[in-house]
């Protein structure tokens, strides 16, 4: 694989991906895709996670997001798919969120940073747990017919992409409830330590649904997880 310019941190710009607003699930989808077949990721995408952000109450505020109107950038999300990078030499971790106004990738700790803000004090309600999902499980099974996006009417509530609805490749045609339906209850409880990271690793590796962590164990969870 050629040597990536993403490797080094520098900007790529965002617009040369696929981006339907209100559809970031598609988007990253599209992203993961793209990343691959241009040799910027590794050619499964074994380098690439797929993480979806939510909770119980479907209520996440993130900052620098591009749909705000606010000076912050703040939007109270239901939820929100962002893909995260990993490189080799142990180089940081990067974040691709092509809704974020931030630089596009970021490094984590500064996406986790300027966007999680970890530090801000929140009621629990809007506490973000996350799913995440080693991107060639996810290219392979995950689905939207893109229902959630209809009234009672049939009517769309916000214009869908131009391409054609995503299928699994065992024929299902939609899962994205099951990404989305975030509990704490499901989230890993224990540190992400040297002890656990080999569990969490190969469930992440092979579970449809990956694994769902708390705020607090992202950056953790990145910084254990390598290519070997």
């Amino acid at each position: 694989m050629a040597t990536s310019t993403m490797e080094h941190h520098t900007t790529v710009e965002a617009s040369l991906f696929n981006h339907t607003p209100y559809y970031c699930e598609e988007n990253v989808y599209l992203l993961c895709k793209k990343l691959c077949s241009d040799g910027i990721a590794n050619p499964e995408g074994s380098d690439l996670f797929v993480v979806f952000i939510s909770n119980e109450k479907k209520q996440i505020p993130l900052w620098h997001q591009k749909a705000s109107k606010r000076a912050d950038g703040i939007v109270l999300w239901d939820y929100h798919v962002i893909c995260i990078k990993i490189n080799q030499g142990g180089d940081t971790p990067i974040v691709l969120d092509l809704d974020s106004s931030l630089p596009f990738p970021s490094p984590l700790a500064s996406y986790v940073s300027e966007t999680i803000r970890p530090s801000f004090q929140l009621f629990s309600d809007y506490n973000r747990l996350f799913r995440v999902v080693h991107a060639p499980v996810f290219l392979r099974c995950f689905a939207s017919d893109r229902r959630h996006m209809k009234d009672s009417d049939g009517n769309w509530n916000e214009e869908p992409p131009l391409h054609e609805p995503i299928v699994a490749e065992d024929g299902t045609v939609h899962n994205l409830n099951e990404y989305i339906t975030i509990s704490s209850a499901n989230a890993i409880i224990d540190a992400i330590n040297s002890d656990s990271i080999s569990s969490v690793k190969d469930a992440i590796f092979t579970q449809k649904y990956g694994v769902v962590i708390k705020e607090n164990q992202l950056e953790e969870l990145f910084s254990q997880i390598s290519l070997e």
